[in-house]
């Protein structure tokens, strides 16, 4: 599908810029931004993708796991550090 969109011009330079940074289209960067606000479409009989990406993994630990704590207990750490 094809569709014409009038940009401001500040808008489409922040466009091209972000194409040329990266290396890619100027309709690649176009479709990833309206993907964000829309949502990609998924195809058919693809299930929920976020359920099916939690708990792919096992680490083999068992007891609870806090992650605000161990992120609280490295930050305390580095700044002990110096770091």
């Amino acid at each position: 599908m094809s569709v014409t969109v009038e940009l401001p011009e500040p808008l489409a330079g922040r466009l091209a810029a972000e194409a040329a940074r990266r290396g890619v289209s100027v309709e690649e960067v176009a479709v990833e931004a309206l993907e964000g606000v829309l949502g990609a479409e998924r195809p058919a009989g693809d299930g929920d993708s976020l359920a099916a990406f939690i708990g792919c993994g096992f680490s083999g630990r068992t007891e609870p796991f806090d992650i605000a704590q161990a992120r609280s207990d490295l930050a305390a750490r580095k700044l002990a550090e110096g770091a």
